[in-house]
């Protein structure tokens, strides 16, 4: 059998994809998605499960987003299952890019509470992007339970999360400001100012809300408000 050009650009390329230089890396994906074909699928999302590099694994989503939805979608939806938290990641940031709302119920709670902060942030991402309409308030009262977790930089993508779902999350950050919890009221007070006003930076308004909720101290219990009546 004779092999054509186009079968021999493709195992270039899937060979490129393994090659141990990243600037090859990237190249090969670009090539693969540039001229997209299912035989590629596979390897793909393969890869985009082990790539280390970031900017390699950028143009891994992107070269899936060139194939056909209905080759890619089961796959994707089968790493957010993995066992191997970057095949989740990496899959929960193809499919917010892909925005198909076939794979909201994928985006369960345990992945939007998942104890590795890059999984959760994908998460967080993928769910303000494919939450269908009317859901929004129960999206943003599962959010909310993520405040005041982990360093700033997740801290600020959870905001930015909640902030892109607009005033529905009000009421959710309005309880969140009023818990024990000095971290959570904190992050929730710099949220509902990054809801007012987005051109505010995260790490001032979050600065601001520490001082607030120091200030203010803790809040009281209905025990300790009953006791002052």
């Amino acid at each position: 059998m004779t092999m054509t050009r186009r079968d021999t650009d493709a195992i270039r390329a899937l060979q490129g994809l393994e090659d141990r230089r990243s600037s090859v890396r990237l190249r090969a994906a670009l090539a693969v998605g540039t001229a997209p074909d299912p035989c590629f699928v596979d390897k793909l999302i393969e890869r985009c499960a082990i790539e280390p590099e970031f900017f390699v694994r950028d143009m891994l989503t992107w070269a899936l987003t060139r194939h056909p939805m209905s080759l890619t979608l089961p796959e994707l939806l089968r790493e957010v299952r993995s066992e191997r938290a970057q095949a989740r990641s990496q899959a929960l940031h193809t499919l917010s890019k892909i925005g198909d709302r076939q794979a909201w119920p994928a985006i369960t709670r345990a992945l939007l509470s998942d104890a590795d902060d890059e999984v959760a942030r994908s998460a967080w991402r993928a769910a303000v992007v494919l939450v269908p309409g009317g859901e929004e308030s129960a999206l943003a009262t599962v959010l909310a339970t993520q405040l005041g977790r982990g360093e700033q930089e997740t801290q600020l993508s959870l905001s930015q999360a909640l902030v892109a779902l607009g005033e529905v999350i009000v009421p959710a950050l309005h309880a969140a400001s009023t818990v024990s919890d000095p971290h959570v009221r904190a992050h929730a007070l710099a949220t509902q100012r990054l809801l007012r006003d987005p051109d505010t930076g995260f790490e001032l308004a979050i600065e601001e809300a520490k001082r607030v909720v120091a200030l203010t101290g803790a809040p009281k219990t209905d025990d300790e408000n009953c006791a002052d009546r």
